[in-house]
């Protein structure tokens, strides 16, 4: 089925990181990165979207699918 804009989606210039491994969405103005992760607490992390969807930093989300550096 072809995309239909599903807005759990987004366009690829939501996310921080398009294309990449990434699900944090991009920083701007309206949703800036000043949330501490949940999981390990470093500071200016997520975004209120990303806090929104429940998610952690891209290091603690590496780390739990068990991706290394």
């Amino acid at each position: 089925m072809p995309y239909d804009g599903d807005e759990d989606f987004g366009d690829r210039e939501d996310f921080a990181d398009p294309g990449g491994r990434s699900a944090l969405r991009a920083a701007t103005r309206q949703n800036p990165r000043n949330l501490p992760c949940p999981t390990c607490g470093a500071k200016n992390r997520l975004t209120p979207a990303d806090r929104a969807r429940g998610y952690c930093c891209d290091r603690c989300a590496d780390a739990a699918e068990g991706v290394g550096y």
